[in-house]
């Protein structure tokens, strides 16, 4: 065989191996960061006293609550937690610990400034408190600034037009004077990173130079879709819901076209910003106001697609857009609705282009709700909360086996004792009884209340086995059997979901 005939059929070779396994993907010449930008802009009555406007935008009533348990907030999805606050210390920790097993690196905080106007004091406050975890947790931290924010407080009354640079460079210099210096803010070649939705005020590349002119150094700056020179280094991606349709829809062409022309322009700049989003479904139509436009998330296809155009496209950073913007339903925080899809997505990608060393397992990231379920149920008690504490070390070092096992003898140290009425004090999974088994095996819960009940059984890669109860069930105490005579020895996971309620046990067949 010549030269020529032994380089055709490697090719055929590899080919065939990408299109019908999808495990080889093509080579890619940098690692990026894999950052997700995070709103840190809700708040629930039980923490802060009242809902706040991105859970109900004046329309939802999130104290209204169906037979399925959920309230009725402004979102097409329903958090695994159902809505929560961004001051919840529970849910940080839950956030940044999913990030960490996801393979995230850092986070972007959508970021509104320090003064005292709107809810802008409140969110940099809750930006504050998402930073703490986010150094706990070792991961990067980078600002994205509104300066839609001076726009807003001109338009208010509450500062004027000629005071708008004097605003913004105060606004700079608390980053500086806050975040920059730290260890955990994203550098690239010891400049910090800074992002800017827009620009929407400072549309100038010179009012930008203004601002920064105090700085000690000088950020790497990028801009959305558009390069603003000469102040930005580069620009990033964001869903163009602007290209919809007269339908509303934005159509898989002209996403493609718009992630084409922008990578394509890219290629001049020095760093490069990409991103990728799971689709785009707003609740604003809903919510009394105008839809920006729908995106169909294609089952997880638009996210694997614009995650690839990043990774083919040699970004420095990839932006996933976004953690949690529920109103805009661009969020990929686990729901009800789509569960882990996106976080074991990323996890693939990982260990695929940027460090095959990467060892966490989708069932890995069952841990964080369990651990935020612990905290919930025993706020006071010192030794399971110290244990818990333990658990988040684990993690985050890298020790999920365990971090499973001490987080497995705490439910079972915690399982909830009757009331006086003889009901469930909670929604509770038992531990499987016997455990090891061969071939079968009991597994009891306790529902208090009535509510649509999935058991399912997966094994040690997070594959669904069997669905053992997929109905509406009335309060009360339950048993169900699992016969594992068809299956081999090994670990298994069984998890019940119920409205907001997730729990999740292990259990050894072994023949």
């Amino acid at each position: 065989m010549n030269q020529k005939s032994l380089f055709l059929n490697l090719m055929l070779v590899m080919l065939l191996l990408i299109f019908t396994s999808g495990k080889i993907y093509p080579a890619v010449k940098n690692k990026p960061l894999i950052m997700v930008h995070y709103m840190p802009w809700f708040q629930t009555s039980s923490i802060s006293g009242y809902w706040g406007w991105h859970w109900t935008m004046n329309h939802f009533n999130p104290d209204k609550i169906d037979q399925n348990g959920k309230r009725e907030i402004a979102s097409h999805y329903y958090p695994l937690t159902g809505p929560y606050d961004s001051q919840d210390k529970d849910i940080l920790e839950y956030h940044v610990l999913l990030m960490k097993i996801s393979g995230i690196d850092g986070v972007l905080v959508d970021w509104y400034g320090n003064e005292n106007y709107n809810d802008y004091g409140i969110i940099n406050t809750s930006t504050n408190a998402i930073f703490n975890y986010i150094k706990k947790a070792k991961l990067s931290f980078a600002i994205v600034y509104e300066d839609q924010t001076i726009k807003n407080m001109i338009s208010g009354g509450h500062i004027n037009s000629s005071d708008a640079i004097n605003y913004g460079r105060n606004a700079i210099n608390y980053l500086q004077s806050t975040w920059f210096n730290t260890e955990s803010y994203l550098k690239i070649d010891n400049r910090p990173v800074l992002l800017n939705f827009g620009p929407q005020y400072f549309t100038n590349g010179s009012d930008w130079i203004t601002l920064f002119s105090s700085l000690t150094v000088t950020p790497l700056f990028f801009t959305e879709d558009n390069i603003l020179s000469p102040a930005a280094a580069g620009a990033f991606p964001w869903p163009p819901m602007w290209k919809s349709n007269s339908n509303g829809i934005l159509t898989q062409t002209d996403l493609n076209n718009y992630l084409n022309q922008f990578y394509q322009k890219s290629n001049s700049w020095s760093y490069k910003i990409g991103s990728a989003f799971p689709g785009f479904n707003d609740i604003y139509k809903e919510a009394g106001s105008s839809s920006y436009g729908y995106l169909d998330s294609q089952n997880g296809f638009i996210f694997n697609s614009t995650l690839q155009y990043a990774l083919d496209n040699n970004t420095d950073i990839i932006q996933l857009v976004t953690w949690n913007d529920y109103g805009e339903g661009t969020n990929i925080e686990p729901t009800l609705e789509y569960g882990y899809q996106y976080l074991e997505r990323v996890q693939e990608i990982r260990k695929a282009f940027i460090d095959s060393t990467f060892d966490s397992r989708k069932e890995n990231l069952l841990l964080p709700i369990r651990i935020y379920q612990l905290r919930k149920k025993n706020p006071v008690d010192t030794g399971i909360n110290a244990a818990l504490n333990r658990a988040f070390d684990l993690i985050v070092s890298g020790d999920f086996n365990k971090a499973t096992i001490l987080i497995d003898s705490l439910a079972t140290v915690t399982d909830l004792q009757l009331n006086s009425s003889g009901k469930p004090y909670s929604f509770s999974l038992e531990q499987n009884y016997p455990n090891p088994f061969n071939p079968t095996t009991k597994i009891k819960y306790e529902l208090p209340s009535d509510g649509f009940v999935t058991i399912k059984v997966f094994d040690v890669l997070g594959h669904e086995i069997k669905t053992l109860i997929n109905s509406q069930q009335v309060l009360g105490y339950y048993e169900i059997n699992f016969d594992g005579s068809s299956l081999p020895s090994g670990i298994y996971f069984y998890r019940i979901q119920v409205g907001n309620f997730v729990q999740t046990k292990k259990m050894i067949l072994m023949k």
